[in-house]
């Protein structure tokens, strides 16, 4: 199964909205989602900043600031 892994912070609408846009998507794609608060981490505060949230799959970056439907699916498809 496909783990990918949400970077955003506490109290970041977009960062619920893009959760929430994921649960949506999980009965057409199978997934895990790992969701981290980047402000746990100062190197991923470095990282990733400003560009919250951000979706990743390892160390490709799928999107940013929201769910970029084309992007996911253009991922998931490049799995087959």
């Amino acid at each position: 199964m496909t783990r990918l892994t949400l970077y955003g912070r506490e109290l970041c609408h977009l960062c619920y909205d893009m959760e929430r846009a994921l649960a949506a998507c999980q009965p057409e794609q199978r997934f895990e989602l790992e969701v981290v608060d980047i402000d746990s981490d100062p190197q991923l505060v470095a990282r990733f900043g400003s560009l919250i949230p951000v979706l990743m799959a390892g160390e490709t970056q799928i999107c940013c600031y929201h769910l970029d439907r084309k992007a996911f699916n253009a991922y998931f498809h490049n799995l087959q």
